[in-house]
């Protein structure tokens, strides 16, 4: 296994099924990126109420959101990179709202898995610095999603 991966469920719905899902897509996401070993990443699930909270402290967002994840390794202005020698790599925090994954799921005529699954890799691909407030980075980290997507068997129907 490359990933330690450390779930907190603070919604009390999700199934060891689901759990076992995020775990091996995550794993194949870290395979596909070429992570090395014994990283660390923490996926919570919350309720739209909770990740709307997040939302609001910490992107001045007063609105729920599907996914919000937290880089360790991206420096804020002034902040200096720390590292230790001979300590695990730890990407930082993916917390998902399990409601809005429902509405989605519903919205967009798939799975529930599927959608849980690509908001844990859109999550995941956030950690490793891709994102999509460009249409050009938008294309390669989208473009990342589907592939890990596909390949691990949770492409669109």
């Amino acid at each position: 296994m490359i990933l330690t991966i450390d779930f907190t469920d603070e919604t009390n719905e999700v199934t060891a099924q689901h759990t076992e899902l995020v775990e091996k897509l995550l794993q194949h996401a870290a395979k596909v990126e070429k992570i090395e070993p014994e990283t660390e990443v923490s996926v919570t699930f919350v309720t739209n109420e909770a990740i709307q909270e997040i939302n609001r402290e910490y992107r001045d967002k007063d609105q729920p959101t599907d996914v919000i994840s937290f880089a360790l390794e991206e420096l804020g202005e002034g902040e200096m990179e720390v590292t230790f020698e001979g300590m695990p790599r730890i990407l930082g925090d993916i917390i998902i709202s399990t409601d809005r994954t429902k509405e989605q799921a519903e919205e967009y005529g798939h799975s529930f898995e599927r959608e849980l699954g690509f908001l844990a890799v859109h999550g995941f691909l956030h950690l490793l610095g891709y994102d999509h407030m460009v249409p050009e980075d938008e294309k390669v980290m989208f473009g990342k999603q589907e592939e890990i997507l596909q390949t691990f068997g949770l492409g669109r129907d």
